[in-house]
Formats: C-alpha cells, structure tokens, sequence
C-alpha cells in the first residue's frame, strides 16, 4: 500500500479547471519528482494534498486513510509535512526562537533533543542565536526543513527546494533529501524546474501539464519524451537533456 497516495483529484477556480483527474503513489522512502511548467498545476496539488486547499473532486489517502476532507492541521499531525516555494522565516526571531516556536505548535510537544537533533541533521551554519532575518537562502531553507523535521514527518512535500541555490548549495540539499529516505524512511514528493536535482535524487518523476499528468517514470527517460519536450521546454532539445544548458530552463 502507498503511503501516500490521490486519484482522480479534480480543483477548480476561479471557475477555472486547475487539476483533472491527477493519480499519483509514493511508497514509504521513496523520492518522487514532479516537473512541469509554470501553471501547470504543481503548487496546486500540493495544496490539495497537504489539505490546505480541499479538493472537487477524487480522493487522497494518507497511511491508508482518506484524508480528503481533512484539514491541514490533521493531516500535519498524521505525519504530512509540506514546505513551500518561497523561504519565508519570521525575521524579527532567531534560530533558535524560531526552532522553539515550531516545536511548540503542535501538541505532543518534541523533546529538546529532537530539537537539537532536527537542526544538526540539516547541518546548519548559522549559530542558534543569529537572527533569521538575516540568514542566506540556504539557511533560510534549511531553518525551514528542521521545523518540519521536528515532528517526525513521515512524508514531506518539498516545493522547489533548489530555488535560488548555487549547485554545491543544491548538493547541500540532494544530500538531506536522500539521507531522509535512504536512512530515516522519509517519503519525499519533490517540485523542482532544476532536473539536475530530480535526476540526482527521485526515482520517478511524474510531469504535470495543464493539470494533468502527461507522462511518469525514470528521470532519463522522461525528460526525453516527446509530450514532455514539447510542454516543458516548448522547443526540442538538443545533446544531453539533463546537461547544464537545458537545466538552467526555468519554464
């Protein structure tokens, strides 16, 4: 059984078709990828998924429970976990303020060590005293990862982590992500226009057009795929599709 899981997800607004019978699966540990170009539903369904925005139609089942008409909140507390594009941080708190707020946000309460351990795991720089507000995007993202750590997340929905990173930095995160689910168990469902991370680290990639899935599978070969190709890029592509001269596309 999937730990995560949706079929036939439908959202409309505005009057506007936004999704249209979207299924998708991710097993527990695994790295899933989710491309496609601007608008073409991404952020979308994981607003859906993560219960912050409630769907028209189909379902989601989370640790084999629909979760469909659950709130977010519920669905934090089953072990759903969702970050978002920007890194936004409460800039007037410190590292460590802001680390004590997200452990004080949900009831059970995370040890101190739990604490401790979340912000070692994604190996920040910054000292716990510094404030936030003042953190690069790096920081800003990893500061953002260990809040959600703290609450033993069994999947997390990472929205284009890469943003904005230099490739050591996008290192820094292809590490993280695969010590989650290699190690830890973590399921990742990823977002990212950088296909140099997706190839890295997710084992299937599905790709979203128009609000419906166009295509599924390996990385390498997916990105290869003539739908693919033409919704994504708008262009055919030449040599390797996942060099650096196609990866720097921002759709």
């Amino acid at each position: 059984m999937a730990l995560l899981s949706c079929s036939q997800i439908t959202l409309e607004l505005g009057g506007r078709r936004i999704l249209e019978g979207v299924n998708l699966e991710v097993e527990q540990g695994e790295v899933v990828g989710l491309a496609g170009p601007n608008g073409a539903g991404k952020t979308s369904l994981f607003e859906v998924l993560s219960g912050r925005q409630l769907r028209h139609g189909g379902d989601v089942v989370f640790a084999g429970e629909s979760v469909a008409k659950l709130p977010m909140r519920l669905r934090v507390e089953r072990g759903l976990a969702r970050s978002y594009q920007r890194p936004i941080v409460p800039a007037a708190l410190t590292v460590a303020e802001t680390l004590k707020a997200a452990r004080k946000a949900y009831r059970p309460y995370p040890s101190r060590l739990r604490l401790e351990w979340a912000y070692e795991f994604v190996r920040m720089r910054a000292p716990l005293d510094a404030p936030t507000g003042a953190l690069e995007t790096l920081e800003r993202r990893k500061l953002m990862l260990a809040c959600l750590l703290l609450r033993q997340p069994k999947i997390i929905l990472l929205d284009e982590p890469a943003s904005g990173l230099t490739g050591s930095e996008i290192d820094e995160i292809d590490l993280i992500v695969r010590k989650l689910s290699q190690e830890y168990g973590v399921a990742v469902l990823l977002i990212e226009h950088r296909l140099e991370l997706l190839a890295m680290v997710a084992s299937r990639v599905l790709v979203l057009d128009v609000g419906q899935i166009i295509a599924e599978g390996h990385p390498e070969s997916v990105f290869t795929e003539p739908a693919v190709r033409a919704a994504y890029f708008d262009v055919p592509l030449t040599g390797d599709v996942l060099g650096l001269e196609e990866t720097e596309v921002v759709a």
